[in-house]
């Protein structure tokens, strides 16, 4: 029985340390823009309301507001709609140029989850 529960118990400690190394770190849009080279090319996790977002074709870009502050968000997976809650992951990018207009800093998405799916 101590060797079954022993062994519980370092699997579920296996697994949990390697489902959070995989995980994008989760941060804040204010400490991004407050140090975009900070997070350059890195992998992060955010979640906000959508407040502004344009599309066409697939891909587009739309702001998104976590409370802290505000950023763009490039997708090639479509646009959520104005409003709509979402967890999305990505890469953050500066200088970044969508359809003629230019952004500071924004986050290429390599994920997201809308809230309600």
């Amino acid at each position: 029985m101590r060797i079954l529960r022993t062994s519980v118990i370092l699997s579920t400690l296996l697994a949990t340390t390697l489902l959070l190394t995989a995980c994008p770190s989760g941060t804040t849009i204010s400490k991004i823009n407050a140090d975009p080279a900070r997070y350059k090319n890195k992998e992060v996790g955010l979640t906000g309301r959508v407040t502004d977002s344009y599309g066409i074709m697939g891909t587009g870009a739309y702001e998104l507001d976590d409370g802290t502050g505000r950023i763009w968000v490039a997708t090639t997976r479509g646009v959520p709609s104005k409003g709509s809650h979402v967890g999305v992951k990505g890469h953050v990018l500066t200088g970044f140029a969508l359809a003629g207009r230019s952004f500071g800093t924004v986050l290429e998405e390599t994920g997201r989850k809308v809230e309600g799916r």
